[in-house]
C-alpha cells in the first residue's frame, strides 16, 4: 500500500510546486518589466495624484470635515488609479504579443490569473502606500492607522480580484478601456461601501464591534469573487 501511496504524493507535490513557481515566474515578469518601464506605475500615480489635487481644491472645506470625506476620496482615488492600472496591465500584453504566449505555456491558466493579480495588488499597495502620506499631508488628517491599512490590503484584494479577471475577458474586444470600467464599477459596489464605511469607521475612531460587519462582508467577498475567478478564468480566456 505504500509503494502505491507515495507516487501519489510526489505527483501532487511536483503539481503543486509547478503551480507556485509558474505563479512566481508571471509576477516576476510583470515586475521586472515595470521596473525597466515604469509605464504602469507612473501612470497610475499620476492619474492618483491629479484625482488627489483636484478634490484638495475643490473641497475647500473645514478640517472636521474634511476628516469626514477622507474615507471616500481615498477610495475613489485608489478605484480610478486601480482601473486604469488594469486596463493597462493586460493591454501592454496584447499589443506586444506576449498575452497569446503566455496562454499557449503549458501551465495551468490559473496560474496565469494569480500571477497577473498578485502583480497588479503589489501595483495598487505601491500607488496607496505613496499616496497615503501625500494626502496626509495635503488634508491634514492623520492617515496611519493599523485598521485603515488592513482595510486598504483587503479592498484592494477584492478589487483587484475581480479586475483583473473581468480586464481579461475586455482585453479581447476594441473598446476595452471603455468596457472594462462598464463591467467593474457595478460588480466591485459591494467591496468598496463596505471598504469606505470600515475606513471611515477607523478613522473616526468608532468601536471594532461597529466596523467588524463591514470587514465580515470584505473578507467574504474576497474569498468568494477569487474562487470564481479560479474556477472560470481558463473558460473566459478561451473565448
Amino acid at each position: 500500500m505504500r509503494e502505491h501511496t507515495l507516487p501519489k504524493q510526489d505527483v501532487l507535490s511536483s503539481g503543486a510546486t509547478s503551480f507556485l513557481s509558474a505563479i512566481r515566474a508571471v509576477v516576476w515578469k510583470d515586475l521586472a518589466m515595470e521596473l525597466r518601464s515604469r509605464e504602469l506605475i507612473s501612470a497610475m500615480l499620476v492619474f492618483a495624484m491629479l484625482v488627489i489635487f483636484i478634490f484638495n481644491f475643490a473641497l475647500e472645506l473645514d478640517p472636521a470635515t474634511r476628516a469626514n470625506v477622507t474615507a471616500g476620496v481615498l477610495w475613489a482615488t485608489f478605484v480610478f488609479a486601480g482601473t486604469l492600472g488594469l486596463n493597462r496591465s493586460l493591454a501592454m500584453e496584447k499589443d506586444r504579443g506576449c498575452l497569446d504566449g503566455l496562454l499557449l505555456a503549458p501551465v495551468d491558466r490559473t496560474a496565469i490569473y494569480f500571477g497577473k493579480a498578485i502583480a497588479n495588488l503589489i501595483f495598487m499597495l505601491a500607488v496607496a502606500a505613496i499616496v497615503l502620506p501625500i494626502y496626509s499631508l495635503l488634508y491634514n488628517v492623520d492617515l496611519f492607522n493599523g485598521g485603515l491599512i488592513l482595510v486598504i490590503v483587503l479592498g484592494s484584494e477584492g478589487y483587484v480580484a475581480v479586475g483583473t479577471l473581468l480586464s481579461a475577458m475586455a482585453v479581447q474586444t476594441r473598446t476595452r478601456d471603455i468596457l472594462l470600467p462598464i463591467l467593474l464599477f457595478p460588480v466591485i459596489i459591494p467591496v468598496l461601501v463596505a471598504a469606505v464605511k470600515a475606513s471611515g469607521g477607523f478613522l473616526e475612531g468608532i468601536p471594532l464591534e461597529e466596523i467588524q460587519p463591514w470587514l465580515t462582508l470584505l473578507l467574504v467577498y474576497d474569498v468568494i469573487f477569487t474562487a470564481i475567478a479560479f474556477m472560470v478564468f481558463e473558460f473566459v480566456v478561451e473565448e
